[in-house]
């Protein structure tokens, strides 16, 4: 983490009372505690309308994209619907690009009503791959929406614990510009 690290979280639920939202707020307080400075970029409060390949700066898009391309690291936060992620990111994202996420680290997390929302991750970290962009292989998947939140916070310690280590690894590998050194390995011999 560099001295001046900022996280930048995108929720993507348009609910009042968010699972997603309470999720993401979580990870951005751990990235918080870390030493980064956060901020949440709720889709319910910016003027994205649908994506139009003729008006790329419409509605609040210009102002958007110079917030995302300012982080060092970005959260993607949503619900998992149909099994896959929710339309006010897809359009967040489609104004978006290379410029936005190239080297940027992203962390990913998604809420479902039932089981595990794996499949809406898978597709984020395809968007990610497309973008170039640094995806943590630490992602939070919160399950049984309904019952994930007590007193405004995640319920299960689990859960709970994985989010915040999520938020503290946006900020520990944000400014990512390519994978460590690793150290070789021989390859085994012939026969062995």
């Amino acid at each position: 983490m560099s001295e001046h690290t900022h996280v930048v979280a995108l929720c993507g639920s348009q609910a009042e009372n968010s699972v997603t939202r309470v999720a993401v707020e979580e990870a951005l307080e751990a990235a918080a505690a870390a030493g980064a400075s956060t901020e949440l970029l709720d889709l319910r409060q910016w003027d994205l309308p649908t994506f139009d390949a003729d008006d790329q700066d419409a509605g609040d898009a210009p102002a958007f994209r110079r917030r995302v391309r300012e982080a060092d690291a970005v959260l993607l936060g949503t619900p998992m619907y149909h099994g896959s992620y929710a339309s006010p990111l897809k359009t967040a994202l489609d104004y978006c690009g290379f410029d936005e996420f190239e080297d940027t680290t992203v962390g990913l997390l998604a809420v479902a009503g039932g089981s595990f929302p794996l499949p809406a991750l898978a597709h984020l970290r395809e968007v990610c791959r497309a973008l170039e962009a640094w995806t943590l292989p630490t992602q939070v998947a919160v399950p049984d929406s309904h019952a994930a939140v007590e007193d405004g916070r995640l319920a299960d310690e689990g859960v709970a614990e994985r989010t915040a280590a999520l938020g503290r690894e946006l900020a520990a590998y944000a400014n990512v510009s390519a994978y460590p050194d690793c150290p070789s390995t021989p390859a085994p011999a012939v026969g062995d």
